[in-house]
């Protein structure tokens, strides 16, 4: 099965324009790997200032989260459970911004602790002709159930 942009789209919080990938390459129990050009799209919701600032890289890496999230779920038919991204650590950003990025971007995470209700995930977004040089990397921290949280 080809798991492209409207597949992730109706698995993910996001859709429309805010749905930054385009396919899932390949994923496993512990890691997912996504393709998108969506960082050249002049009209990307996350640009600012006629520009799309490399930090944009952990929002493109939230969305490899959660279809990775939708993928692993023991919930039928690739339903995710809620979840919010609760922090990001040890962020790297090696360049100014995406937009001007020719290449492809590749986002991949790596879940690497979690339980029922707080998972832990590497992740980096690099250039699809060289992916083991990232432009961006770091840790990201999801709380799930969130159905349970007080909004107060």
């Amino acid at each position: 099965m080809h798991l492209d942009r409207s597949w992730i789209a109706a698995r993910i919080a996001h859709n429309g324009g805010m749905c930054v990938l385009d396919e899932v390459l390949d994923w496993s129990a512990r890691h997912i790997r996504c393709r998108t050009g969506s960082h050249r799209l002049a009209d990307n919701p996350l640009r600012a200032h006629g520009r799309l600032a490399a930090v944009c890289a952990i929002e493109y890496a939230a969305q490899a989260i959660a279809v990775h999230g939708a993928l692993a779920s023991p919930l039928p038919a690739g339903a995710a459970r809620g979840g919010y991204l609760a922090s990001v650590r040890d962020v790297s950003v090696r360049v100014a911004r995406l937009d001007d990025i020719e290449d492809d971007l590749i986002c991949e995470a790596d879940r690497i602790a979690g339980d029922h209700g707080v998972v832990l995930y590497e992740f980096s977004v690099g250039r699809a002709t060289t992916p083991a040089s990232a432009l961006a990397l770091g840790r990201a921290t999801i709380i799930l159930d969130t159905d349970s949280l007080d909004p107060a």
